[in-house]
């Protein structure tokens, strides 16, 4: 299948950025904030006040699924490992945990992210919703239920993360084309070739929830 690169759905004033090179964006910011980290050390040592975090634990809360979560984690965990290991919300998959593959995928203030490549330290004060949040009283959300209904999963190990990202897409982009929601989700691999399947989801969630079936 070509694999194009696609636009990331943002709302109007964001611009018009790919959701790689964007993620890609986010690795060098990761980097820089790593070389900060050496030069605030050196400010500490020069006498400076700022305070300094890790490397051992330090306790954060993160605001997911609409709940507040306390732990105490080393500043190095990502937001994965700290979903997976610590919380036991094992819905995003840790696959290539190389920010490619869109396994890890989870909605943060609105967006998709990989979720292995956020540290979970800097989750903190945002809003993070993961596919557990998308099942109600036993009620698959609508782009769950399209994935069902057109069997757009064969091993599963992609599925979450493609169905946050459908999701995010959807929250977005309300009146998709086949189009759209293949550039939409260019930031997700299925390595079974489901892609068909996913895309026809996609559509059918898009008039489902667009009917008010589903407000989540």
């Amino acid at each position: 299948m070509s694999r194009k690169k696609d636009k990331l759905a943002r709302p109007p004033g964001r611009g018009s950025v790919s959701r790689r090179d964007f993620l890609r964006g986010a690795g060098v910011a990761v980097s820089g904030g790593l070389i900060a980290g050496e030069t605030t050390k050196a400010r500490a040592a020069a006498g400076a006040t700022t305070p300094i975090l890790g490397p051992g634990k330090v306790p954060i809360t993160l605001r997911i699924n609409g709940k507040p979560q306390t732990l105490e984690l080393e500043p190095r965990v990502t937001l994965l490992d700290a979903l997976r290991n610590h919380l036991d919300l094992t819905g995003a998959k840790n696959v290539c945990d190389r920010g490619t593959c869109g396994a890890c995928t989870v909605i943060l203030d609105g967006d998709p992210v990989y979720a292995c490549n956020v540290l979970a330290i800097e989750a903190q004060g945002r809003n993070i919703q993961t596919i557990e949040s998308l099942t109600v009283g036993g009620k698959l959300h609508p782009v769950s239920a399209a994935f069902v209904e057109h069997d757009a999963q064969q091993c599963g190990f992609c599925t979450p993360g493609f169905v946050m990202a459908v999701k995010a897409f959807l929250d977005h982009h309300p009146n998709p084309t086949m189009e759209s929601v293949e550039k939409g989700l260019g930031g997700n691999l299925c390595r079974c070739g489901t892609y068909v399947g996913i895309r026809k989801a996609a559509l059918q969630a898009a008039k489902s929830v667009k009917g008010g079936l589903h407000n989540a």
